[in-house]
């Protein structure tokens, strides 16, 4: 069963973070389908600049990542401190980055 966020992560005991996030059912992430020929390579980039993305908007640090053919990994770190000087203000600017309010 899975557990709430609230009981995995504790930025207590680290602010460091492995992420793993894989396909189902077989599907593509990346890389060419080697059944169909049919490549997906265009999503590698995608993928990686949203990353890029989302790390500038919340704050977390990127370490490391790879994007694979069937799933990536992640290694993130979550910096609370500049959380805590952002203003509700600037976290609503940060939200609207991605998000229509």
């Amino acid at each position: 069963m899975p557990k709430p966020r609230s009981q995995q992560i504790s930025l207590l005991d680290t602010p460091y973070y492995h992420i793993c996030s894989r396909t189902v059912r077989k599907a593509f992430l990346c890389g060419v389908d080697k059944e169909t020929g049919v490549s997906f390579e265009h999503r590698r980039i995608w993928i990686e600049k949203r990353l890029f993305k989302l790390s500038q908007v919340f704050s977390i640090d990127i370490c490391a990542y790879a994007v694979m053919h069937n799933h990536l990994h992640l290694v993130l770190h979550v910096d609370s401190e500049q959380m805590k000087s952002w203003s509700t203000e600037e976290v609503l600017q940060r939200w609207h980055q991605l998000f229509k309010g």
